[in-house]
């Protein structure tokens, strides 16, 4: 596999920014003229996934289309239905198939999702607030100039600070952001246990048609792709989906269950999720955090599940053991390579420190976006099976106790031993920690595709 052309393809698909600020804009498109010319002069300021050699900069724009939105450009039809068909029905039309439905069905989400507007998502991540909104002004400037799309709406995210500095933490008090995938010819610092594991125990990078469309999956497939070819080439699909987190709840259960459970809270807030709060593996240190790992990128997430089958260690229905299960299915975990996503995203809205009272009514929670070149294959597959339907791990119709849409009646299981402080324990009455706000699925095209958009030159001929 050769290198990528990395001026070709979005910096948001190859590189987590890590910048601690971001705007994402929802645009809408009113005339398929207007629309190109705006993507013609918004070309310039899209960030590629070229190597930043003089540092991070400031600000970076990265753009992508929902269905209509590629529709209000006026593209042939023949190319509009050669799309993935998850994709040209979007998210809501989706809700029964991802088990969004009670609390987070379509009709309890955000106003903006409800009637079909939105054609686009620009986002902006910067450096600062001032970087972020110095970028937003360009951006507005030439929408205004080329009167080619109107702003719906705009959400905020933001890292959650510690003393001024940006942490990696999300509202509920874990530490995010270790599992995405090595994938071949992707240019990153790799980790050990994030790619896909080979029968000698060692990690390799995972097929780049995994997130890229135009390249050999891990089954040697290319993945369904638009025509022309040269629309999708080095483009990738991008679920959005704005998670409200209930955060009241969570600590109120926590303290709650903790108080009958032998190895205490910050231990049964580990078992859910399958690391501590700090970020410490369970797998790799059950009893206690263990910053030692954290920091040591050779091990924070180099382990396997395959010699702790019973889950005694790290429960089988904790939320990194089931949304990425590595070898706990057997099969040396080939069972999972084609099921890998990658993610981005950051909190919104105002962090409440531990001990002062919070409230669900809040607007907080995660912007989460997943990047995959399958979003049936990918992204729905973990979300229906695995998230909300645990038989593959043995959990029957038990669902992810982070993220699923329990509606009070949930139950998760801890695991345990004979010793006093890892006793099994039955979590029971599951309220929902996280209720969907709406989101939708958007196709993430290469600068050559953006090009062909802004010219009018799609021909799926």
């Amino acid at each position: 596999m050769s290198k990528l052309n990395e001026t070709d393809i979005q910096g948001f698909v190859l590189r987590g920014y890590n910048l601690p600020f971001a705007r994402y804009l929802f645009l809408h498109f009113e005339d398929s003229a207007r629309a190109r010319a705006l993507v013609g002069r918004l070309l310039p300021v899209i960030t590629t996934g070229q190597r930043w050699d003089h540092g991070k900069p400031q600000s970076t724009a990265n753009i992508a289309f929902t269905h209509r939105g590629l529709a209000a450009f006026d593209l042939p039809e023949a190319t509009l239905l050669s799309f993935p068909v998850e994709f040209l029905q979007g998210m809501k039309d989706r809700a029964a198939i991802l088990g969004d439905t009670g609390i987070n069905a379509p009709e309890h989400w955000d106003k903006l999702w409800l009637d079909n507007h939105v054609h686009a998502w620009l986002g902006i991540n910067g450096q600062s607030p001032e970087a972020v909104d110095a970028r937003c002004s360009q951006i507005q400037a030439l929408m205004q100039e080329t009167g080619g799309a109107m702003q719906l709406a705009w959400q905020d995210a933001a890292a959650i600070m510690d003393d001024g500095k940006p942490t990696s933490r999300e509202h509920f008090g874990y530490t995010d952001g270790f599992g995405n995938p090595d994938y071949l010819g992707v240019e990153r610092s790799t980790q050990p246990g994030q790619g896909k594991l080979m029968p000698d125990g060692t990690w390799a990078p995972l097929a780049t048609g995994e997130l890229l469309l135009g390249y050999a999956d891990e089954a040697g497939e290319l993945p369904v792709a638009p025509v022309p070819h040269i629309l999708a080439c080095n483009g990738t699909f991008m679920v959005y989906r704005k998670l409200h987190q209930n955060l009241a709840t969570f600590r109120a259960y926590l303290e709650e269950r903790s108080a009958q459970y032998g190895g205490g809270m910050e231990k049964l807030a580990a078992k859910f999720i399958g690391r501590w709060r700090d970020g410490t593996p369970v797998e790799l240190s059950p009893d206690w955090p263990d910053p030692a790992i954290v920091q040591d990128p050779n091990r924070n997430t180099n382990f396997t599940y395959g010699a702790d089958p019973q889950g005694t260690r790290c429960p089988i229905g904790a939320h990194v053991r089931r949304v990425h299960p590595r070898d706990a299915f057997g099969f040396n975990g080939r069972l999972i390579d084609r099921r890998r996503i990658t993610r981005r995203g950051l909190p919104y809205g105002r962090p409440v420190p531990e001990g002062e009272p919070a409230s669900d009514a809040e607007d907080r929670g995660i912007v989460f976006m997943a990047l995959n070149a399958s979003l049936s294959r990918q992204f729905e597959f973990v979300q229906q099976q695995w998230i909300e339907y645990g038989n593959d791990a043995h959990q029957g119709n038990d669902k992810d106790m982070l993220i699923g849409n329990h509606r009070g009646h949930g139950k998760f299981v801890v695991q345990g031993d004979l010793s006093a402080t890892n006793p099994p324990f039955l979590c029971t009455h599951l309220p929902n920690f996280v209720e969907l706000r709406g989101g939708d699925y958007f196709f993430l095209p290469s600068i050559t595709a953006l090009g062909m958009i802004a010219m009018g030159l799609v021909d799926p001929r």
